[in-house]
């Protein structure tokens, strides 16, 4: 009954595409339990905040599954891409939708070819614990990096982006080069030219970021949601997101941006997280059926 009314409770939260007094989609057939999945792991049992998360190492890499109190229908999930557990309203409202949320650290591989191999990998065990086929994806800071070039990499395995203040061009983050006005890092972008393979010269010329590379998205039917605080002076609107704005529904792709005037880098998210669970939720297929 707690489950039941913690759904119909959300249900209401995202009024839009959900109507108060829906019923929230039945639980999966057979009570879905991917721990038994993933027991050849040996994963240990912690809390994220009410839920049971599933902690263990995979390719190396430390790695989180964070199962739901009844998992829904579909298997639906939601993929953290960096910075696990910060500003998680979002990760904990879909978790009480009855989504499974992951995450495998590559911090420090800059979303390049590497991480996307361990990705690669990630997601075909997830894939054979039963989830869903397609994954929303919550890019937050650099984490846009890994999501948008996950979604151009498989983009037949991504529901929707999610991106909060987002990274979308080496030249601005981490580069800072020519006329941007980021402070830049020194040390993230030795990482880039390390994880890229890519000199100074051919860095600074690269033509592959998210923001040169959206065509494989809006193909591929991708619906994108930016959270932005718009004076953010770490990773400038105008060099990022902005340009994502202005570009993708040129190219037949839906963006919808949340713009917060004056806010900096900090914080992420929002306090109340039901624009962008609303926008998850209409974006996961089969969800609202």
């Amino acid at each position: 009954m707690a489950l039941l009314t913690t759904l119909l409770a959300l249900a209401n939260l995202t009024a839009g595409p959900l109507q108060a007094g829906d019923t929230p989609r039945p639980s999966a057939p057979a009570a879905y339990d991917i721990a038994p999945r993933l027991a050849a792991l040996a994963p240990t049992v912690s809390k994220f905040g009410e839920f049971d998360c599933l902690d263990f190492q995979f390719a190396g890499r430390a790695a989180k599954v964070v199962k739901p109190a009844v998992a829904v229908a579909g298997q639906p999930w939601a993929w953290r891409t960096e910075f696990w557990g910060h500003e998680p309203q979002t990760d904990l409202s879909l978790l009480a939708a009855g989504f499974h949320v992951v995450w495998i650290d590559v911090f420090g591989l800059m979303g390049g070819p590497s991480a996307m191999a361990i990705y690669d990998q990630f997601y075909d065990l997830l894939q054979g614990a039963g989830l869903a086929q397609k994954a929303a994806l919550i890019g937050m800071s650099r984490g846009g990096l890994y999501a948008y070039n996950w979604a151009v990499h498989r983009p037949a395995a991504v529901s929707c982006i999610y991106a909060d203040n987002p990274v979308l061009n080496l030249r601005s983050w981490p580069g800072a080069v020519g006329d941007s006005t980021s402070p830049g890092s020194a040390a993230d972008w030795a990482l880039v030219l390390e994880h890229y393979g890519l000199t100074q010269a051919e860095a600074e010329a690269y033509a592959g970021n998210p923001i040169d590379n959206l065509a494989p998205l809006a193909a591929a039917g991708i619906a994108l949601l930016h959270v932005v605080g718009d004076a953010d002076s770490v990773v400038p609107v105008a060099e990022n997101s902005n340009l994502v704005e202005a570009r993708y529904p040129a190219l037949g792709g839906r963006i919808e941006v949340i713009h917060k005037p004056g806010l900096d880098h900090h914080p992420h998210s929002l306090p109340d997280p039901s624009p962008i669970v609303r926008f998850i939720l209409a974006e996961t297929p089969g969800y609202l059926d």
